[in-house]
């Protein structure tokens, strides 16, 4: 049998896990696949995540964040074999769906999710929007307050309107540099 025979059942499904357990279900769904033997059913077992900068004691820190909690992806055809064995792996609640039968995930939502994952840009996690009070805690506008212009998340930079000579300047600032009043 040639792959392109049993790729005509072949659909993206969403498993629902115990929440943090992600990675052990995925891992262990692969090790199951390869020990049965059931590459030509189950091709791709994968955790949707993207990476995010965050600011935590006043540093910047990579992180590596699940889009969804809680659930794993899983390009698969689905027969009895397979569903058996996805579902019974250790940690697995059940495939998305109504009743007993998994519902497959459109196309175009699993061409969103996995270019989530490839953006190659890291986004910076931030909870500041434009009208924002701040404060300047660090740079020579130490200690000014002004009010957020502009947000750049992905150069994790802002503009800071800064009340100066008698009117608004804008002035860029790294993230870290403000803090909200």
């Amino acid at each position: 049998m040639s792959k392109q025979d049993t790729s005509a059942g072949r659909n993206w499904y969403a498993i629902h896990t115990y929440a943090g357990y992600e990675n052990a279900v995925a891992r262990n769904l692969r090790q199951r696949v390869t020990s049965l033997g059931l590459e030509d059913k189950i091709f791709s077992v994968v955790v949707p995540v993207e990476h995010t900068i965050k600011i935590k004691g006043g540093k910047r820190v990579e992180e590596e964040e699940k889009i969804f909690p809680g659930y794993v992806l899983v390009d698969m055809i689905v027969d009895d074999q397979s569903w058996f064995v996805v579902r019974n792996t250790p940690r697995v609640t059940g495939f998305v769906g109504s009743g007993v039968h998994p519902v497959p995930i459109s196309e175009k939502e699993v061409e969103t999710l996995l270019g989530r994952m490839e953006v190659s840009g890291v986004k910076h996690a931030v909870d500041f929007s434009i009208g924002d009070a701040v404060v300047i805690v660090d740079g020579p506008f130490k200690d000014l307050d002004g009010k957020i212009g502009e947000v750049d998340e992905t150069r994790g930079k802002a503009k800071v309107l800064v009340a100066m000579f008698g009117r608004e300047t804008p002035v860029e600032l790294d993230f870290l540099q403000i803090k909200r009043i």
